[in-house]
């Protein structure tokens, strides 16, 4: 199992969480004239285990620092500090009280209380903060003045030091429950589980024979307990269950990072402190998504039960510090393109605009640099899709979550399979296949190798293209496209008509966001001069953090293929940006009515166009 760490480097004191999802204390740090009482926490922390164990620093037994478990009554000082709100959660849940009695909220202050994480709390000078998750976690964010990165603390109610004890008796009665277990195809596999638990603990003292007598609060603690180590991610779930989190990396033998969506860049108050532990997680996860690493097969990339894309990494014959992880998540219902509009990523116009040019078919490419949000606007803009068009998407690992009725999900696989045998299956076979199937629109997930030529053949046949690509520019777009490996001949990469750049970029007030920096129009390939024209229709200002649109009443493709489909005269081109004036109003009502969630939006504007006013 998983050893944790939480560490928050304070002036004076150290709280440090030495745990195995549930031992917890506090440690004093005091200048003395004894020379071990300034040693690194750690090493004296493991001092202690070896003095305790009797065996070498190495040993993996635990180590629990009891701290005193305080009423509210005991300590109705600290009590009358917090806010309200927070108040009333540490009535409720002991063990955010427990916690809040032990952290050294003298040093860093009393903790801010958020039911719901806005924008805008990126912006408080000094994060010093709890807000809740799921099943009574509780999130803190601690300031660290010595770092660049602050601290993300996870509060369970595993935190009580006896329950640790308490789940390795269940896990010893649990053996007589294999069979239950092993038969569990008429009920969920929670369920199996706490079914278990309750056969094995009791909480009243009749009839407890056999079974293990616990509190009301112990057994809470123990169904956590059990759901998080035997059907979730074990010491990681409180982040995978955060929806604030958008990525979560392991480098090797140390702390984990995360990338939260309002505080951006955060160390988490976990650590693997050896290559064995961390070994023993990657090969747990990886069976958990029935793709386990081995010496012989050691990367491996899925997709968690809840859709997260994970990358591993197994061992030292590939990675120097060791096996390694990357967690990317995605949120159950998908970013629309108002919600965009919220975080300042895009425009009304510009929305409006691409509805246009993919309501007629336009053959678009979002491309950036990594992390820089191309598959979430990617799927945002997939509501602009005809509603009766029929999607063939196409990916690496399953991401893409489009909201047509006929829509049909390919993913690659690898030379095995899921099932351990059976050839492999490549996006450039997948992408043939699609072909044949007379799909509206193909959405391919990321375009990184000859899979791109056939997806401009696609384009040249009449079939209606969108994907993802790696590259900051047009100009590097185009460069990449036509080189080793994709090597699209030249003359074909006009049939790509508009090729959106996103990035993660430094806002004016010093915060990091996400932009889409230009929506530009492919117009043609000079064989003379062996080069390439596009119009820029729409750029983001970054002195402003504002938008403009440059090809107004200039672009080549709106006014001219577009507008000639709808049966507007030439002479006439230009009221075609009437157009995009009107979709952008019915966008911003849309909007002021908090019609946002990308279902409902997209069976909004689904309804709009039949009705005639957004087609």
């Amino acid at each position: 199992m998983v050893k944790e760490r939480e560490i928050l480097k304070l002036p004076g004191k150290v709280f440090d969480t030495i745990r195995y999802g549930i031992s917890w204390g506090l440690l004093s740090r005091k200048k003395s004239t004894n020379p071990e009482a300034d040693i690194n926490p750690i090493e004296a922390i493991d001092k202690l285990e070896t003095q305790k164990n009797g065996s070498d620093s190495n040993s993996t037994n635990k180590i629990s620092i009891k701290i005193t478990n305080q009423s509210i009554e005991d300590n109705p000082r600290l009590f009358a500090k917090l806010p309200p709100a927070l108040q009333s959660e540490a009535k409720s849940h002991k063990h955010l009280w427990a916690y809040l009695c032990a952290a050294d909220l003298d040093t860093i202050g009393v903790p801010a209380y958020y039911e719901e994480l806005t924008r805008e709390v990126r912006n408080l000078p000094y994060k010093n903060l709890i807000y809740p998750v799921e099943n009574a976690v509780f999130i803190h964010i601690v300031p660290d003045k010595e770092d660049s990165r602050d601290t993300y603390v996870a509060i369970e109610p595993s935190m009580d030091p006896e329950i640790e004890q308490l789940m390795g008796d269940v896990d010893d009665y649990l053996i007589d429950y294999v069979e239950d277990l092993k038969n569990e195809n008429e009920l969920p596999h929670q369920e199996v589980l706490l079914n278990c638990l309750e056969q094995i603990c009791t909480t009243v003292g009749i009839n407890s024979k056999n079974k293990i007598l616990v509190t009301e609060e112990q057994y809470k603690a123990l169904q956590y307990l059990m759901l998080r180590d035997k059907d979730g991610l074990g010491t990681i779930q409180p982040v995978i269950s955060d929806p604030n989190i958008e990525d979560i990396s392991c480098s090797g033998v140390g702390t984990l990072f995360l990338e939260h969506k309002v505080f951006g860049g955060l160390k988490a108050g976990i650590q693997f402190t050896s290559e064995l532990e961390l070994d023993q997680f990657v090969i747990k996860l990886s069976e958990k998504i029935n793709r386990p690493v081995t010496v012989r097969d050691p990367i491996v990339d899925a997709v968690l039960p809840d859709g997260s894309r994970v990358n591993i990494v197994f061992g030292t014959d590939v990675s120097k510090r060791g096996s390694n992880f990357t967690i990317r998540k995605f949120n159950d219902v998908p970013i629309s393109v108002l919600d965009l509009i919220d975080f300042g990523s895009i425009n009304y116009e510009m929305l409006a605009y691409l509805s246009i040019m993919l309501g007629e078919g336009m053959n678009t490419f979002v491309s950036g640099e990594t992390a820089s949000g191309k598959t979430t606007l990617l799927n945002a803009i997939s509501t602009f899709i005809p509603a009766t068009s029929k999607i063939v998407s196409i990916e690496d690992t399953p991401e893409l979550q489009v909201p047509h009725d006929n829509w049909t999900r390919e993913v690659v696989r690898g030379s095995a399979g899921s099932s351990g045998t059976g050839a492999a299956v490549t996006m450039f076979d997948l992408l043939r296949a699609a072909l044949r199937q007379r799909p509206n629109e193909i959405i391919i997930g990321e375009i990184r190798g000859a899979e791109g030529a056939i997806a401009f053949q696609a384009m040249q046949t009449g079939h209606a293209c969108m994907a993802t690509f790696h590259a900051a520019t047009v100009e590097k777009l185009i460069q990449r496209m036509t080189g080793d490996p994709i090597n699209v001949p030249k003359a074909y990469i006009d049939n790509l008509n508009l090729v959106v750049i996103q990035s993660a970029v430094k806002l004016p007030n010093g915060s990091l966001g996400r932009r889409c920096m230009s929506i530009n129009e492919i117009v043609e390939y000079d064989p003379e001069t062996n080069s390439f024209g596009f119009i820029e229709v729409f750029r983001w200002n970054p002195s402003n953090d504002t938008f403009e649109f440059p090809g107004y009443m200039n672009t080549a493709l709106l006014e001219g293929t577009v507008a000639q489909r709808r049966g507007i005269p030439e002479k006439d081109s230009r009221l075609i940006y009437d157009e995009i004036e009107k979709r952008a109003e019915i966008l911003k009502r849309l909007h002021e009515r908090g019609i946002k969630n990308f279902y409902e939006l997209n069976d909004t504007l689904a309804k709009a166009a039949r009705e005639g006013l957004f087609k």
